[in-house]
Formats: structure tokens, C-alpha cells, sequence
């Protein structure tokens, strides 16, 4: 999942490089910088997305674990979802510094212009093209929220760091909201409907 929603935005930025800026030679594409270049590696001439760190949203942690159903007087029993917030790398890494700046500021407009991402303002052909090969690992609904983030210096710092120690143009992004659930068969139980209390009284006995 978090795979394909990944894909639909790049299938998005792509189409927007390819409609407004005539680019045929760089695209997009999914890529870990530590991997490094050449060599089997990957290209320099590409615009790379990492996922760089994974949040909990805290603030929809505690949802019910049921849905109930007042016609069939059944409740659904099951886990509610994962919502996650994905930190993503945006790095253009070409060789020749000037473009590599100039394709940043193409992501970064992009992204002014267009970050919420559903099923409904997307192109059709975004969310099948380079889709996974599992059907479990698709999306069904989404709604994917790209907001810039700004990291201090050491944060940056520890990043490079991490990923070789070689800072290229690079802009971060939190994408949120992905609600990640498994769809199994939720376990199904009848409401309380009434409750009867008896009580007996005793006699109390004499003595």
C-alpha cells in the first residue's frame, strides 16, 4: 500500500513534467540515494522519492474496534485501521548542479499546486500504471496530503549522514493521512438488545 500511493503521486508529478515542461528524459521514480550511483545503481538524471521515516497519527488512535448495525442487531468486531504519516526525501541528484536545482523547483511548485491526492482528482491511468502486482497491496479509497516540512540542521545533517554522507538538492515532505488496514473477515456478534434482571426477595426467618 504504501507502495502505491507512492506511485500514484510520482504518476501525477510525471504527468505534470511531461504535459508542462515537455521532459522526456527525467522522471520520477521510487529510490533509495543509499544504494548509490552507477554501477547497476541508480541514475542521476531522475528525481528520487524516499521514504526517510514513519509516524503513528496519534490524534485518530482511539477509534471503536466495532461498527454496529441497528437493522440486523449485529455488531463488526475488528481492529480499526493504521493512520500513518510518511516523512518522504525528494532528491534531484543530477550532475550538473543548476538542473538539479531546476528540477526541485518543478517538485516543489508541483506540490504547491497540487498536494491532496484521491481517487476522484487523479488520472485514472495514475493509479493502474506501475500498480502492484498483489491486489492486497492496492488502494481502494485514499487520501494522500503532502505538507513541506522544514528540517533543522542536524536533522539534515543526520540524514546525509545515514545515507552516504553526500547532500544533493533535496526537499521533505510529510504525506499524510495513509490509513493502513488488512481486509480480513471482521468477527461478527448479536447487540444486547435487553436486559432482564430477576431479584428474589428471602423471607427473613425468625428465631
Amino acid at each position: 500500500m504504501i507502495s502505491h500511493a507512492l506511485t500514484i503521486v510520482i504518476n501525477e508529478l510525471n504527468k505534470h513534467l511531461a504535459d508542462d515542461y515537455n521532459s522526456t528524459e527525467t522522471v520520477a521514480k521510487l529510490g533509495n540515494l543509499a544504494d548509490g550511483f552507477g554501477n547497476g545503481g541508480i541514475s542521476r538524471k531522475d528525481i528520487y522519492f524516499s521514504v526517510v521515516n514513519i509516524k503513528e497519527e496519534k490524534a485518530l488512535k482511539n477509534l471503536p474496534n466495532y461498527v454496529r448495525n441497528d437493522v440486523t442487531l449485529k455488531a463488526l468486531y475488528e481492529n480499526p485501521p493504521l493512520f500513518l504519516n510518511f516523512q518522504i526525501l525528494v532528491t534531484a541528484p543530477h550532475e550538473t548542479y543548476s538542473l538539479g536545482l531546476s528540477l526541485l523547483s518543478r517538485v516543489i511548485r508541483f506540490f504547491q499546486y497540487k498536494n491532496v491526492f484521491t481517487q476522484v482528482n487523479v488520472d485514472p491511468a495514475s493509479i493502474i500504471t506501475n500498480s502492484p502486482t498483489n491486489s492486497l497491496d492496492h488502494l481502494e479509497s485514499f487520501k494522500l496530503i503532502f505538507d513541506l516540512y522544514s528540517a533543522p540542521m542536524e536533522e539534515v545533517n543526520h540524514l546525509w549522514g545515514t545515507l552516504g554522507g553526500k547532500q544533493y538538492p533535496f526537499v521533505l515532505y510529510w504525506m499524510r493521512m495513509l490509513d493502513l488496514q488488512f481486509k480480513a473477515v471482521p468477527e461478527e456478534a448479536s447487540l444486547i438488545t435487553e436486559v432482564v434482571t430477576d431479584i428474589i426477595h428471602k423471607k427473613s426467618s425468625s428465631v
